[in-house]
């Protein structure tokens, strides 16, 4: 893998020319902005500055959000310029989260492990009244509240191939969750979910849900799976041929007295 060539094809396709549904795009001539309506996370998702425009750049966009209170944050990525964004954003009010791993495989050279057919039972997600089974596994293994999955997700299986999810069951019940953007235009598609009950892990169920995305992606022809691969998937992925791209942490605009709760910017 060129992983130099392929940060830089990523950014462009998957940070600059992407066009989220339910998300207004605002392409700056240093960053790129996605607005979503409140309560849900906007976000700088892109961003080059030179280091004697940054602290002007952060107070610009806090000053944009804050007349409608509008939560957001800005994604930094490990080779994100100037190296000291991170630091900035902290002095200025923002919160990080922890670093994920962007993990990348190319599919062209997709393992063996992941083109097999799978014995476990999958089940895809195609209707908004049938998300409750992905809800379900996501809150027991999360704990906290996914109902903006019902809106958001059930929004984007209307649009005719972008989203794909799947679930699968042990004894009639939802175990592991899934699911899969492919973005128009891209040779990217992008994992998501990936989640399994404590009781039904080290049966294979997250192999199966990982292939089934992948065998699909293979067939609608696109050459790249990327994942934010957190602790627990990071190995998982590796073990079938992922490799690390580049690493990524949320830094969340901390300057409401009132707090907010959003939902995540991710898709």
């Amino acid at each position: 893998m060129d992983r130099q060539a392929l940060l830089a094809a990523y950014d462009h396709e998957l940070r600059v020319a992407i066009e989220p549904p339910g998300m207004r795009k605002e392409a700056l001539p240093q960053l790129v902005r996605l607005v979503r309506p409140a309560p849900g996370m906007s976000s700088i998702r892109y961003s080059r500055l030179d280091p004697a425009q940054i602290d002007a750049a952060i107070q610009e966009q806090i000053a944009y959000f804050a007349p409608a209170r509008q939560p957001f944050e800005w994604s930094v990525y490990e080779h994100d310029q100037p190296p000291d964004l991170a630091d900035r954003l902290v002095a200025a009010g923002f919160a990080p989260d922890d670093p994920t791993a962007v993990m990348a495989l190319d599919l062209r050279h997709a393992p063996a492990t992941l083109l097999a057919p799978t014995s476990a039972e999958l089940r895809p997600i195609v209707e908004r009244d049938q998300l409750g089974a992905v809800l379900d596994v996501m809150e027991q293994v999360w704990g906290g509240q996914f109902g903006w999955i019902t809106q958001r997700m059930g929004d984007h299986l209307l649009i005719p191939g972008y989203l794909s999810i799947y679930v699968a069951y042990v004894d009639e019940r939802p175990a592991c969750a899934g699911w899969v953007y492919f973005h128009p235009g891209s040779q990217f598609a992008s994992l998501y979910g990936g989640s399994t009950l404590p009781q039904h892990r080290g049966r294979g169920l997250y192999t199966a849900v990982l292939a089934r995305r992948a065998q699909e992606a293979i067939a609608r022809g696109y050459r790249y799976l990327t994942i934010d691969a957190g602790p627990m998937s990071r190995p998982i992925v590796a073990s079938h041929g992922f490799e690390l791209l580049t690493t990524v942490r949320s830094f969340e605009w901390q300057g409401y007295s009132d707090g907010q709760s959003a939902e995540p910017s991710r898709q």
